[in-house]
């Protein structure tokens, strides 16, 4: 039975009938019989599910709709809110993997009787797993569930296709993608890290949990036998959903014991007797409410008591409190938490007794807020007896070295940063010193960091790099540069001869051609997921930009979330800047076939019979062409790519002006190769001569 509250937005419809947003809008200027809105705003209105999929089902555009598809929009759509729909499917699926039989039992009857007998099997379940329901955070609301069981039924149906754990992924994912600024996230990559740099644990511990990304790290990273995974978070929803996601990934018997809570943990913490083997956190950054003025005597502030603008520093000291000796604590803290004036007593008292082991600085946008390169601190509690470690491990992967890239639209694939780490840290843990890798990791002496600030910013005590990569790599950019001089002169074009008169073709235009269906048309108002979820775990391809057209590069752009499918570009493909006065077109290759179509760029793709894709993007380069397309109402540029115009030419001399557009355009891409290069070496060659790496003879 379909649930009739549940609503769907345009956004929602057109995953549904697999098309874009537009396509919507236009059935509802074009069909009366549309459904009208039942809810939403005026510029975002919602829409009755039912009714959608009967208008579609009636005009042939959808034969079933997908199951992920209608769960979802029954969970979006709940008439509690997506929170409580959350809540309640994760508590149906626990049952359905805890006790499958059960839950078919249960499901044979009618809706209504469903949903008086349902509470009292997920209470039992519930307790089973997670304790009495007064010690539990995870508690049905006082809300009956008839509202919920046709969306529970689904999620059973699907959790037999999937799985209850991927199922209860699947919608969570949906849920954080959908609503980014709610939630504090700690995407998949960086929490594999700081799970593997806590290494394996028995007993773990997350004070300020979210959605449960780090415990679920650890957990899929070493589960050991009868593990215990603790977390607490001062909202009740969060709590309770990390607790779900958890126990949907460990066996009924002989899996995780698994215990959250719901309270503020510096003021409230909920396991003050837990000796973990691992902390690990996200903590909330720069609060200035977080207990400073009740707290002064906590026992837990051995290394000092924090400022009122150092709460990053009380949730180290909370985390190293909870550790038993020898435990490993990894968080991730802001970067002005390594150098503020007003924590350097704390930050030289955990140097000083060896509490602090490691400070690793993160590229910018590997963990939000994206703008800001986070740090990861790695703690371990010293033990009775024990000498403090006399060397503190730095690591910079923002930029300058092979672990990272100094420009954010260039950053190397993730796993390369988290090798770089690992690679540093697994022999500094075990030996307490590494080599030095110039520019990238380093071991400090503890005394050297002693000074009046006890700045601990890796930027600040590390070396550069050898400039240009040394010597030997400057000779071998210089030998390149000179190849590319060399090939680049060979490509540069010889002046053909001048026409007897300026050549008078009949002309058409870029619109026209798209409604002749001799071209497609498409733009991008948004960059969108390829797939996977904002809880990480499915590749996503790379996004080309308007800044990688300009600059003749590969698609570095990185994928978020949103509501529409991405636009994926072919070889043969035109792909042209809205802004930059179409200064630049590019043609697709197979290099850069594959890639998400960006933000500000439109793609073309020509009918093959009709056009040439090289003579289509020659022609739309013209000086003339593009002052007659483009906008100039206001202080930016912008071309409307529907009137640029070009020629009315057979295929076979449409295809002798694209081999000459073909070979201008190896002449371009050489130059700026040339170009990069001799960048590099005057860079290179300058960084090498002030620093004394290089002699000036």
């Amino acid at each position: 039975m379909q649930d009739n509250a549940t609503e769907v937005t345009a956004a929602g419809i057109a995953r549904l009938a697999g098309v874009g947003r537009a396509a919507v809008s236009n059935w509802r200027r074009r069909h009366p019989d549309f459904p009208k809105p039942v809810g939403g705003t005026e510029t975002s209105p919602s829409f009755a599910l039912t009714d959608v999929e009967n208008w579609l089902r009636e005009q042939g555009k959808l034969a079933e709709v997908p199951l992920r598809e209608r769960v979802w929009q029954q969970l979006a759509g709940h008439p509690a809110g997506p929170g409580v729909a959350l809540l309640h499917t994760g508590c149906a699926l626990l049952l359905v993997h805890d006790r499958p039989t059960d839950w078919l039992e249960l499901a044979a009857v009618s809706d209504e009787h469903l949903a008086q007998r349902l509470p009292a099997a997920l209470d039992d379940v519930l307790t089973r797993r997670f304790g009495p329901r007064d010690e539990r955070a995870v508690r049905l609301p006082d809300t009956g569930l008839l509202p919920s069981v046709p969306l529970l039924r689904g999620a059973a149906e699907l959790a037999a296709e999937l799985g209850a754990r991927q199922t209860y992924e699947f919608l969570l994912g949906r849920h954080l993608d959908a609503n980014p600024r709610q939630y504090t996230l700690t995407p998949a990559g960086p929490a594999q890290l700081m799970a593997a740099l806590a290494g394996p644990a028995r007993t773990v511990l997350d004070p300020a949990c979210g959605t449960g990304a780090l415990l679920r790290a650890v957990r899929d990273l070493s589960p050991e036998p009868d593990q215990r995974l603790y977390g607490q978070d001062s909202a009740p929803d969060l709590a309770a959903l990390t607790a779900l996601r958890l126990a949907l990934g460990t066996p009924a018997a002989g899996g995780a014991i698994v215990r959250t809570a719901a309270g503020d943990t510096l003021r409230a913490d909920a396991f003050p007797d837990v000796h973990a083997d691992a902390v690990l956190a996200h903590p909330p950054f720069n609060e200035r409410n977080w207990g400073h003025d009740e707290l002064a005597y906590d026992a837990r502030w051995e290394y000092g008591f924090p400022a009122r603008t150092e709460s990053e520093l009380a949730w180290i000291q909370h985390a190293l409190a909870r550790l038993r000796d020898g435990g490993t604590a990894v968080l991730l803290m802001p970067p002005a938490a390594a150098s503020r004036r007003s924590g350097r007593r704390i930050r030289a008292d955990l140097l000083r007794r060896g509490a602090l082991r490691a400070v690793i600085a993160l590229p910018a946008g590997s963990v939000p807020p994206n703008n800001i390169p986070l740090h990861l601190w790695v703690l371990r509690r010293p033990g009775a007896g024990t000498s403090p470690a006399p060397e503190l491990l730095l690591v910079e992967t923002t930029g300058g070295g092979p672990a990272g890239s100094g420009d954010g639209r260039d950053k190397l694939p993730w796993e390369q940063v988290q090798q770089a780490v690992l690679d540093a840290w697994r022999p500094f843990d075990r030996d307490g010193t590494i080599e030095e890798v110039p520019g990238v990791a380093r071991s400090v002496p503890v005394i050297e960091l002693l000074d009046d600030e006890v700045d601990l910013a890796p930027a600040r005590r590390l070396p550069p790099p050898a400039a240009g990569g040394g010597a030997e790599e400057l000779a071998a950019v210089r030998t390149r540069l000179g190849d590319t001089l060399r090939l680049t002169a060979d490509r540069a074009p010889d002046t053909p001869p001048a026409a007897p008169s300026p050549a008078r073709w009949p002309q058409t235009t870029v619109g026209e051609l798209a409604r002749a269906g001799a071209l497609l048309l498409r733009t991008s108002s948004a960059i969108a997921a390829a797939s996977g979820s904002a809880t990480g775990g499915s590749a996503r391809v790379p996004v080309l930009t308007d800044h990688d057209v300009l600059a003749g590069t590969a698609p570095s752009g990185s994928p978020q979330s949103g509501d529409e499918e991405p636009v994926l570009v072919e070889a043969g493909d035109v792909v042209v800047p809205l802004a930059g006065g179409g200064a630049v077109v590019r043609v697709v290759d197979e290099a850069t076939a594959g890639a998400a179509l960006g933000r500000g760029l439109t793609l073309l793709r020509p009918d093959r019979a009709a056009l040439d894709p090289w003579f289509l993007a020659g022609f739309l380069r013209g000086t003339a062409n593009n002052r007659q397309a483009s906008s100039f109402a206001s202080t930016a540029t912008r071309l409307d790519v529907r009137r640029l115009q070009l020629p009315r030419l057979p295929l076979a001399d449409q295809s002798r002006y694209g081999e000459r557009f073909r070979a201008l355009a190896g002449f371009e891409d050489a130059l700026r190769q040339a170009a990069r290069l001799g960048e590099q070496l005057v860079r290179g060659l300058h960084d090498g001569l002030t620093d004394g790496t290089l002699g000036p003879e």
